[in-house]
C-alpha cells in the first residue's frame, strides 16, 4: 500500500497528472490547478514570535518572501491565520492584489495588532498560539485558490506539502527559543501496523534539523519503524517544542499524521510511543551522545 501510494506521488509531481489525495474524490489543490505559491523565511528575521521578547516589549520581525512557484494568475492575497492554543481562529488579509513577484514583507508587532481583532497587546499572545501565511490565489478565469482553509486546515495535496520545490505556507509558531536540533541514537521495537507485528529492536540515528520557532524536521518519523515495515523511510514529518511541550506535526510522504504518548526522559535518554494515522506504530528510545541530557520535556 505503502509503496503503491510512493509512485503516484511521484508521478503527479514528475507529469502535473490530475491526482487526488484519497480515493473518495475529496478533491483538494494539486499541481495540475496551475497556480502555487512559494513563500519563504527571510534570513536575519525571527523564525518564531518570541514570547519572552513579546512580553519585556521587545520588537519582533517576522520577515517573509512571496513568490509565484507554479502558474499564471490574476492576482494573489497574502493571508494570516492567528491561531489561539485555544483553537479561536482569526483570518486576516495582510496584502491585495499581489501581481508582481518575489515580494518579501516584514512584520511588526503593530502590524499585528492591526491586522488580528484578538491581539491588541503582548498579554495577548500566548504559548501554543500560531500565526500561519499563506496566500488565496486568483486565476485567469477569476477562480480563487484558498491554499490554507479559514479553519486552518490544508487546502493542498500531500505530494504538495512535501515539496522541497516551494512552501506554501509558513508558520510562526510562539514560544520559547528551543535547542532540540542534533543527531541522536534510536533503538525501536514492538513495531505494527495492525496485521503485523515484531518486537525485534531496529537501530540506529535520526537528525532533527532546525527550522526555527522549536520546529525540526525529523530526518525518519518513525526511527527505524518503517524500515521493519517497508524497508524505507519516513518523511516530512517535524517535531514541534513549544516552551518543552512537543508534539508531532505535519504528514509523511503518504499524508499521514503522527502522534506521541507515554514519554519518559531519564538523563541522556528519551523513551516514546508513536503512532500513524494509517496505523502503524512502535516504542522509541532516543540517547543523546554530547555528554548532555534532554530537557524536562513534556506532552
Amino acid at each position: 500500500m505503502k509503496k503503491i501510494q510512493h509512485i503516484i506521488t511521484i508521478l503527479c509531481l514528475l507529469f502535473l497528472l490530475p491526482c487526488c489525495e484519497n480515493d473518495g474524490g475529496d478533491s483538494k489543490i494539486s499541481t495540475q490547478k496551475g497556480a502555487l505559491p512559494n513563500i519563504q523565511k527571510l534570513e536575519n528575521s525571527d523564525s518564531f514570535i518570541d514570547l519572552v521578547a513579546v512580553q519585556n516589549n521587545q520588537e519582533i520581525n517576522l520577515g517573509f518572501s512571496v513568490d509565484l512557484a507554479i502558474g499564471k494568475i490574476s492576482s494573489m492575497d497574502i493571508i494570516g491565520l492567528y491561531i489561539k492554543s485555544d483553537g479561536t481562529i482569526i483570518k486576516a488579509t495582510l496584502a491585495s492584489n499581489i501581481t508582481s513577484f518575489p515580494v518579501s514583507f516584514n512584520l511588526n508587532r503593530n502590524d499585528l495588532y492591526d491586522a488580528f481583532e484578538n491581539l491588541n497587546s503582548s498579554e495577548d499572545f500566548a504559548t501554543g498560539d500560531q500565526l500561519i501565511i499563506s496566500a488565496d490565489i486568483t486565476l485567469k478565469d477569476g477562480t480563487v485558490l484558498k491554499i490554507m482553509n479559514d479553519d486552518g486546515t490544508n487546502n493542498f495535496s500531500s505530494n504538495i506539502a512535501t515539496s522541497n520545490l516551494y512552501k506554501v505556507f509558513q508558520t510562526y509558531n510562539v514560544s520559547c527559543p528551543s535547542y532540540l536540533a542534533g543527531t541522536y541514537n534510536y533503538s525501536t521495537t514492538n513495531i505494527g501496523d495492525g496485521s503485523y507485528f515484531t518486537s525485534d529492536v531496529f537501530t540506529g540515528t535520526v537528525t532533527f534539523e532546525d527550522q526555527g520557532g522549536g520546529v525540526y524536521i525529523i530526518s525518519d518519523g518513525t526511527f527505524g519503524g518503517y524500515t521493519a515495515l517497508y524497508d524505507e523511510t519516513a518523511i516530512g514529518v517535524e517535531l514541534k517544542d513549544i516552551c518543552n511541550q512537543i508534539s508531532f506535526q505535519g504528514s509523511n510522504q503518504y499524508g499521514d499524521t503522527f502522534t506521541m504518548s507515554n514519554l519518559v526522559v531519564n538523563g541522556n535518554k528519551l523513551t516514546f510511543h508513536w503512532e500513524t494515522s494509517f496505523g502503524e506504530f512502535g516504542d522509541t528510545t532516543l540517547t543523546r551522545t554530547d555528554n548532555t541530557n534532554w530537557p524536562n520535556l513534556t506532552l
